[in-house]
């Protein structure tokens, strides 16, 4: 019997050690695993400007053309417009440098007609970009229009279905795609599309881009694809 006892008492002091171990090699309630964070949009602070990061073309469309502006000038609900940002790739045989590309839908329409598409490029110097404006208003088709904004040569073509500027300004190129649909106020397809390429071009140019002369009319003035 005594044998037997000492055994159970030998058998539970190995139990306690045991667990003893095991207890030291686990990671305490008292201090868990650390999970990575990252911060979150507000704590990183405001976005990168395209100056910021050497680019002429932001990379974000809504900083190019922020949907409020585009329902302001469509007579749309605030809210009621998303963007989608399509970034391209350089093309050095035209001197390309940057590309970006905006598509802008009602929201949850993101597969649907566009409200406006939107192709904004960049390029090495004046000269590539002028030359391949040209290029680019040479193959568009439609009922032209020479429409200067300011000192940016614009040309709009108008046909069945759509409307399209293009303009040329400093190094870049600028080009808006409106289909048909109901405007505010009487408003015609130019008169969208001059205003629309004047809150753009500020933003795509290496420079600022001129205003037209305050007695010129809004529809005589122009954008590029």
């Amino acid at each position: 019997m005594r044998g037997a006892g000492g055994g159970r008492a030998a058998r539970a002091l190995l139990a306690v050690a045991l667990a003893l171990a095991i207890g030291g090699c686990s990671t305490s309630e008292a201090e868990p695993t650390a999970v990575p964070t990252f911060p979150t949009a507000a704590e990183q602070g405001p976005a990168t400007t395209a100056a910021d990061d050497g680019r002429v073309i932001p990379v974000d469309c809504g900083r190019i053309l922020g949907a409020p502006d585009l329902e302001a000038v469509m007579g749309l609900p605030l809210g009621s417009v998303s963007v989608r940002t399509t970034i391209g790739v350089p093309q050095p045989a035209v001197g390309r440098v940057e590309r970006v590309s905006c598509r802008y839908t009602r929201v949850g329409d993101g597969g649907g007609r566009p409200l406006l598409d939107l192709n904004a490029t960049a390029y090495r110097d004046a000269a590539a970009a002028s030359a391949q404006w040209q290029v680019n208003v040479r193959a568009e088709s439609g009922e032209r229009r020479d429409v200067p904004l300011g000192s940016a040569p614009g040309v709009l073509f108008e046909k069945r279905g759509q409307a399209v500027l293009m303009v040329a300004h400093s190094t870049s190129n600028l080009t808006l795609v409106l289909p048909d649909q109901p405007l505010p106020g009487g408003k015609t397809r130019a008169d969208a599309l001059v205003d629309l390429a004047l809150r753009i071009l500020p933003a795509v140019s290496a420079e600022p881009a001129a205003a037209p002369p305050p007695n010129e009319p809004m529809s005589q003035a122009g954008a590029d694809r």
